[in-house]
C-alpha cells in the first residue's frame, strides 16, 4: 500500500496549483490536505479529527512556511524532535526566499527547501519533480510506526 503525501498549505491558489502539479506527475499516492500547522500535527499524531486515520506516516510532507495557528518551522521542529516522525522527508514549499527562513529550515532538518516559482509551468514542474522524488524514487528508512496522541 502506498503511503500518502501530506500537503500542508493554507493559500487556496497555491493549494490548487500544487494538487494540479501532483496530479500531472501521475503519482498514485493519496494526497492528504491540511490547511494549517495545528491540523498537520493533529494528522501526524493521530488526534482530534485524525484519531482514526489509517496507521503509518506519510511518504513525504510538503510543508508551507507561513501557516496559521502553528507555522511551518514550528511544525518541522516538532517533527524532528519526535522519534516516530523524525525520519519522514519534509520538503518546505514556500514563497519565502528570505535567508533566515532558509537557514532556520535547514538547521531544523528540512530535506528540501523549494521556493514556489511564479510561473505556472515552472511551479507544476517543481512540484511534480518533488512529489516524484520523495514519494517514488527516494528509499525511505525502515519503520513508519503510528504515533499516539501528543499533548499540546
Amino acid at each position: 500500500m502506498l503511503k500518502p503525501i501530506l500537503l500542508v498549505e493554507d493559500n487556496p491558489r497555491d493549494l490548487d496549483l500544487t494538487l494540479v502539479a501532483l496530479e500531472r506527475s501521475q503519482l498514485a499516492n493519496e494526497v492528504v490536505v491540511v490547511r494549517d500547522g495545528e491540523e498537520a500535527l493533529d494528522y501526524l499524531f493521530c488526534r482530534n479529527a485524525y484519531a482514526h486515520r489509517p496507521e503509518g506516516n506519510p511518504a513525504v510532507i510538503l510543508l508551507d512556511l507561513k501557516l496559521p495557528k502553528v507555522d511551518g518551522l514550528e511544525v518541522l521542529e516538532i517533527i524532528r524532535s519526535t522519534t516516530q516522525l523524525r525520519s519522514i522527508p519534509v520538503a518546505m514549499l514556500t514563497s519565502s526566499s528570505i535567508e533566515t527562513d532558509l537557514g532556520r529550515a535547514y538547521e531544523l532538518g528540512v530535506n528540501a527547501y523549494v521556493v514556489k516559482p511564479v510561473e505556472f509551468k515552472e511551479f507544476v514542474a517543481a512540484v511534480s519533480e518533488l512529489g516524484l522524488f520523495w514519494a517514488v524514487i527516494n528509499e525511505p528508512p525502515p519503520g513508519s510506526a503510528r504515533v499516539g496522541p501528543r499533548k499540546g
